[in-house]
Formats: C-alpha cells, structure tokens, sequence
C-alpha cells in the first residue's frame, strides 16, 4: 500500500508538472500568435522604422524659358545634409557643430534634434542647398552620422530680368517642409513644374549606417515651360522704367509690351525689383517683391477716356468731328465742381477732346453715352475681371454694378476716377483698338513641355470702323495733343494716350496732389506691330503727369521694341534727305559721296568705284543742292474705313522675285529696297544668290540694279539706313 501511494503521488506530480509545461506552452504559442499573427504589422513596423529609413528623391524642377530659348529658371546640382538623430549620443554638441559650419540657429537646430531622438526617429534634414564651400568643410569632419545627398537649386540666370513674372521658390509651412513656388510662373504653375518626388529605402545596421537602399518610387522631373517673353525686351523694358522711375522721384512703375493680335506679353517690367536668387531681408523694398502690372490697381485717370469715346462712337450719333461745349474749364455737378487740368479749351471736336484730354469733355461725352451703356462697354473691354493670367495675384480691379454708382458716378468714370484697373488691363484695352476691335486674352505661357498651350479665340467687342476711328483719335494725341513732346517716335507713326490720376487718400477721403502717370499706346498706327504701356506711380508737380513721367519711357521702350522685330519704318526719310542736305553744304561736293552714301555716317562704306557710288547715291534719292524741302515725297494717306481689321504682325513678306527671264535664261538681280534686313537674306538664300549687306534699318540701294542679270559668283551689294 505505501508503495503504491508513492506511485500515485509521483503521478500525480508528474500529472501536475505536465499540465504547467502544457500551460505554459500553450501560453508561449499563444504569445507568439500574437506576437506573429495578430501584431504581426505592428512590430514589422517598428523593425523598418530602427532598421530602415526612407528618404525622398527631390525630381528636378521644370525649366522656364523664353520664347527665343533662352533660359530664365533653371535648376542646377546642389548637396544637402542629413543626420541620424539615433546615432548621435551628445545633441548639444552636435548642434554646435552643424550650426556654426552651416550658419543655422543652434538653440533651433538642438530642439530639432532633441525632439527627432524622443520620436526615435533615425533621419532628420538639416540642411538644403548647401554651397561647395560648406559641403566640402562639414564632409572633412567626417561624422559618422551625417550623410550627403545630391539635390538640385533653381537658379535664375538673369538675375532681376523678368523676376516678377518668374516669381521664386519657398517652403509652405502648412503642406509640410516642400520646396514650392510661392510668387510668379513658379506658383501659377507649381504642379507642372515641380514633377513628382520619389522615394528610396536606406537599410542601416546596428550602428545605424546606411548599408545598401532600394528606390522604392521613381522621382518623374517636372516639365518645362516656354514664355511669351522675350529676355531681350523684357531686358529694355526694365532698364528705361528704372530710369524713368528715378528721374521722376516716383515711388514705383511697371511697364507691359503686348502683342496686340495674340496676345502675347513680349515685357512685363515693375520697378523696384528684386533678384529671385537671393533670400528677401529686412532692408529689402517693402513693396519690390510685388507684382504691380498684375496685382496692383490703380485709377487710370484719362487713359479710360478711350473708352467714353468708343462707347459714344458706337452708342450715339457723335463723330470725331462732333463739336463739345467744354466751356472755360469749370463744370459745376451736384456736390462738387470739376475743372479741367490746365485750362478752358471752349468748344472743341470730339478728337481734341481726346487730344487735349478734357475732362469736361469726357463728362459730356459720357453723359450722352449714359450709365448702363458706360458700364456695358468697360466691361467689354475686361475691366471688373480677371485676364485670366497663370499669376496667382492677379487682381480684378474695381468695377462696381450700376446699381452702386453715386449721383456723379457716370462723370467720374468717364474721366477715369471711381474705377480701378490693373496695368495689364489697360494694354489690353489698348489691343483691341490696335488689332481692329478684338478683345484678345493675354498670354505668358507659349508651350508646356514641346505642347503648345491652346490660345483662346479673340472676341469681337466693337466694330472694326470704330476701332480705326479711334486709332486716328489717339494718333492726334502724340501728334498734336498732350503726347506730342515726348510720344513721338523716329521713323514711326504712333497712337496712345496719357493718363494722369490723382491719388484718393483713403484716411482723408480726399485726392493728393500726386499722381499715377501713365501712356498707353501702339506703333505703327496704319498696321500696329506692338502696344506699351507705361505707368510710373506716386509722381509729383508740373513734370509728373503722364505726358512727362511716362510718355518718354514709351518711347524709349516702343522705339527699342520695334527695332528688334525689324518693323519697318512707316514715315518717309525725310529728315534723312534734309540731313543729307546740309552736310552737303557743310562737307562740300568732294567730301559728301563718302559720307552720304554711309547713311550720313563718319566715314565711307563703299568701293572707289565712282560709277557704285553714282548709283548708289541716285537709289538713296540724295536731296541736289538746289532741290526744295517740298520736292520730298509726301507720307502715305491715311487708310479708308473699309479697310477693317488689320492683318496680324506687320512681318514683311519676301522681295518679290521677277519672273521673266531674258532668252538666255540668265538669272535676273531681285529687287531688295525697302525690305528688312532679315527678309533680305531669306530672299537672297531662297534665290541663290549673295549678297553684301551694309548699315542696319531698311534696304535703300542697291548695285548691281534690279532686273538686270546677274552672273554665276557676283555678288549684290545693299545698303540699309534707318
């Protein structure tokens, strides 16, 4: 029986211990179902995250170029650095390092640190874009936990050229730490030139070094966009503002050169200005950063007159020839009274009216246009409206409903107060005069990648009589108006309009004496090739109207303009053949062949041959010493209303080659005078044959004649003079 007892107690021990072992490893299974199965995910993830790292692949950002290819952004190779946050026992020390060799804050670059290692976080960024400089001193302490990565920077090669269009790149706090673009093309059109971003995984060991990585998404490079600007005019257009800014003491300006058939904006300059490259600082211009011909609007004083009178040529039975009663320049309205800028100018036409730019006129004119009808065609023309510019600041102006206009609401807006454009809307209204009546939308991008970007039809908001009745208008204003001192062109007709508005003072409710100036205008008037416009802000006194502050900047800007599209001249040489004239006289008959012939240069251009020079001379139609002024021939008329719109850019066609041959079928010599340089050369290559060219402007002569045969090897000589 004892025996027996000590058996059953040994069983049921080892009964007992193999019920703990059964339990205990039931329980070590069911730890490792959950350990395996249930929080499989969990700890998977928490293994990546001390074992891997994952890190971006900046895509390269999308080039900006402009029309003729030339770059304006680009992005160029650069280093970054990061660190291992893990890896590094002593932060404060850390910190001091990178800061000081990366001029960071070093209190900021701690708590980024600190904050990294209390996430267990294994990668932290500290710096972008460093220069080689700074790569190359931090990669010769060797920190084992710093790693370098290779980035791209955008660079603008330009500088300051075009950099309000361009805008500038930024990080968005809000959507995390992403380069994007913050002002200009850069924002407008940040996805499409941003690309998508890739991703690779980096594997560290124990010691938390990278060890091998795997690209887990490729980065896809942004695309590339082409302007509608041109660096070379943008270039002028900048140059001239900042002149005419400063020798007025005005405050700002901006300037817009336009294609008036597409649309297209060839400039847009805005002074002062500033250069994308560099970071903005507290010295910084409060307002250079701004995009004045978009953002920022203005009255635009008598420049909306160009629209009172089309509105009244299309709305009422007046006429340019249409007599307006502008009295002695003193208009009494119900709670103020209006006086014109200078002084009364009695009863004038409706041309004069613009010339003169009478306001009492335009309040008359406007009264007869009446309300519905005012607002009707200002906002045909775009005012009250957004262009639709890819700029992400574009501003609407300020255009109210009929049914927010005051007692004298219809007198101020005829003369252009009580209502707020952008500059880009006044070259657009200025395009539809140019271009025969079409309201075309303006245009900065040309092509995204190698797509063009679809253009938008031109609509027709007036008629094409009424807009060559209001070229003529605005020609009376440069050549016997307010713009005939300085909007005046050399070998160029031209159109436009000054504008002079006071500044209302929103504190006092009252208008300063100082002024937004401004000149719109268009060349040449027959066949517009190109509008300006030019408003220079905040001016003061007699010389900071529009016809003194803008005007000459326009001129600069158009006559600049004009060349670099080989427009050719629209007016007679007569002052060429008159200069020509009295250097005869001075120079005496011996001397003047030389010289004449140069285009009434310093010193001669041509052969001795006297019989090259005799010909020559007879083709460049050189005043006789005896010949009267009036023998010069007169300027071309005027066109007749029936001629409607006109045909786009005035790009002359080819020379027209003779088509008859004399029996031998020798080659004839084309006949190249009065054609551009460039459509010279593409007749020249398109024949087959040579030519010399000699000066620059329009072909005046040429040797040997047209018509007569032209011999394997000869050469045709031409001269060209402005």
């Amino acid at each position: 029986m004892e025996v027996r007892g000590r058996t059953a107690a040994v069983n049921h021990r080892l009964a007992s211990t193999a019920v703990i072992l059964f339990l205990w490893a039931l329980a070590i299974f069911a730890r490792l179902i959950v350990l395996q199965v249930v929080q499989h995910a969990k700890y998977v993830e928490k293994a990546r995250k001390q074992q891997e790292a994952e890190v971006a692949i900046p895509a390269p950002r999308g080039s900006i170029i402009d029309r003729n290819g030339q770059p304006l952004a680009i992005s160029v190779p650069v280093s970054s650095v990061s660190v291992n946050p893990l890896q590094i026992s002593n932060p404060q020390m850390a910190s001091e390092i990178l800061a000081s060799y990366l001029k960071l804050d070093q209190r900021t670059l701690y708590n980024r640190l600190a904050g990294a290692r209390s996430n267990h976080r294994g990668f932290l960024w500290i710096k972008h874009d460093m220069d080689p400089f700074e790569t190359e001193r931090l990669k010769s302490l060797h920190l084992a936990y710093a790693t370098f990565h290779a980035e791209s920077e955008r660079h603008y090669p330009g500088g300051e050229t075009a950099a309000h269009v361009l805008g500038g790149l930024g990080v968005i706090p809000k959507e995390g730490p992403v380069v994007q673009g913050v002002m200009g093309i850069e924002r407008g059109r940040d996805k499409i030139l941003r690309g998508q971003d890739g991703s690779e995984s980096v594997l560290m060991d124990v010691h938390h070094k990278g060890i091998e990585s795997r690209v887990d998404t490729v980065e896809h490079p942004g695309t590339q966009l082409t302007l509608s600007i041109d660096s070379r005019m943008q270039f002028v257009a900048e140059r001239e503002l900042k002149a005419g800014v400063i020798a007025k003491h005005a405050r700002s300006g901006s300037a817009i050169v336009m294609n008036p058939y597409t649309g297209e904006i060839l400039a847009m300059a805005n002074y002062p200005t500033y250069d994308p490259n560099t970071r903005p600082t507290g010295k910084d211009d409060p307002i250079s950063r701004w995009d004045l011909a978009a953002s920022v609007p203005f009255e635009p004083g008598s420049m909306f007159k160009v629209i009172t009178l089309t509105a009244a040529l299309e709305t009422t039975n007046l006429t340019p020839d249409t007599m307006i009663p502008t009295g002695n320049g003193t208009l009494v309205l119900p709670g103020r009274v209006v006086h014109e800028s200078h002084h009364g100018y009695g009863t004038i036409s409706m041309a004069d009216v613009l010339a003169k730019s009478s306001n009492i006129g335009a309040i008359l004119i406007g009264m007869k246009v009446g309300r519905d009808n005012m607002y009707d065609y200002a906002h045909r023309f775009g005012f009250g409206q957004r262009s639709g510019l890819p700029l992400p600041a574009e501003s609407p102006g300020i255009l109210r409903p009929v049914t927010r206009w005051g007692t004298t609401s219809l007198a101020s807006i005829a003369m252009g107060q009580e209502v707020s454009v952008t500059s880009v809307q006044i070259a657009r209204a200025a395009c539809v005069i140019a271009n025969g009546g079409l309201l075309v939308k303006p245009r900065l991008v040309l092509k995204t990648g190698d797509k063009p970007e679809p253009a938008e039809a031109p609509v027709r908001i007036i008629k094409p009589e009424t807009a060559i009745l209001m070229r003529q208008m605005m020609e009376g204003v440069v050549l016997r108006g307010t713009g005939r001192v300085h909007a005046r062109l050399n070998g160029y007709t031209s159109a436009g309009k000054t504008g002079t508005a006071q500044i209302f003072d929103t504190a006092t409710h009252h208008y300063t004496h100082n002024y937004n100036a401004s000149f719109v205008g268009f060349a040449p008037v027959t066949n517009p090739a190109l509008v300006v416009l030019v408003t220079v802000h905040n001016t003061s006194g007699e010389n900071g109207q529009g016809a003194d502050a803008a005007a000459p900047v326009f001129t600069a800007i158009m006559t600049e303009a004009l060349r670099m599209l080989d427009v050719p001249r629209d007016i007679p040489e007569t002052e060429l053949a008159i200069q020509a004239r009295k250097t005869k006289e001075k120079l005496g008959k011996d001397k003047f062949n030389d010289v004449a012939i140069a285009g009434l240069g310093e010193t001669s251009i041509m052969e001795e041959d006297p019989s090259v020079k005799q010909l020559l001379a007879e083709q460049m139609q050189i005043v006789p010493e005896n010949a009267a002024t009036a023998d010069i021939p007169p300027a071309p008329p005027a066109p007749s209303l029936a001629q409607a719109s006109p045909p786009p850019m005035p790009m002359p066609s080819p020379a027209p080659i003779p088509s008859q041959r004399p029996v031998n079928s020798q080659p004839m010599v084309p006949d190249f005078r009065g054609k551009s340089m460039r459509d010279v050369i593409e007749a020249a290559s398109m024949n087959g044959v040579e030519v010399m060219v000699e000066g620059s402007g329009v072909a005046r002569a040429q040797v040997p004649l047209p018509g007569t045969p032209i011999y394997p090897g000869e050469k045709i000589r031409i001269i060209f003079t402005r």
